[in-house]
């Protein structure tokens, strides 16, 4: 079982933690993260693109010109795809693109996703967020001493108000619970602190 310092929010150890070898140190399949990565991206699609057919765009109904006689090409409408103006043929409609994604891959590619990160020493286990106020200076400088790139990704269970309103003005800075961490968010941040009880959470959850 993979062993980790567990640090307080001033990058000091004060413990170690044992995790799950099924889901800290996990062979990391890319395919799976790349279904896991598709799949968050397709639910976040409004899917709201929309063109107008002949029947949608305004304009007059009545036939144009007669029609034989005039020499000119047959036409019935000036809502025609074929003029300017016209309906679109086979535009975009409003539609639904999100799908679900079988659990067992879901939880495959969490398990990559952390044992990626672990292994690339981007993870770091902090025993509780406990910060003196909630102010976003206070954030930044703990981020300071953690040498925190510029994407971060705090994971903590409890209802940490400090925490959340300290965080939640500095760009590049998420904070999750374990139970909504998506791959997604996982590879995206260059650093991930994450509480010991929202580690622990994890690690039986996804073994």
């Amino acid at each position: 079982m993979p062993k980790v310092d567990v640090l307080d929010i001033n990058k000091n150890k004060v413990g170690e933690l044992e995790l799950s070898d099924t889901v800290f140190a996990a062979e990391v399949n890319e395919a799976l993260l790349y279904e896991a990565v598709r799949n968050y991206l397709a639910n976040q699609r409004r899917g709201t693109a929309a063109t107008k057919t002949r029947h949608e765009v305004a304009g007059s109904g009545k036939k144009l010109w007669k029609q034989k006689g005039t020499g000119r090409a047959r036409m019935g409408s000036i809502r025609s795809p074929l003029w300017r103006h016209g309906g679109t043929t086979h535009g975009p409609q409003p539609r639904d693109y999100s799908y679900k994604l079988p659990s067992k891959m879901m939880k495959g590619a969490l398990r990559s996703a952390l044992s990626a990160k672990l292994r690339d020493g981007e993870l770091q286990v902090v025993n509780d967020f406990a910060f003196a106020d909630h102010k976003t200076k206070t954030v930044k400088s703990v981020l300071g001493k953690f040498e925190s790139p510029k994407t971060v990704l705090f994971i903590d269970n409890s209802d940490n108000r400090n925490l959340k309103l300290g965080s939640r003005n500095i760009p590049g800075v998420t904070l999750l619970e374990s139970k909504d961490v998506n791959p997604y968010h996982l590879l995206g941040a260059k650093r991930v602190l994450i509480s010991e009880t929202a580690a622990k959470r994890l690690s039986e959850g996804l073994s």
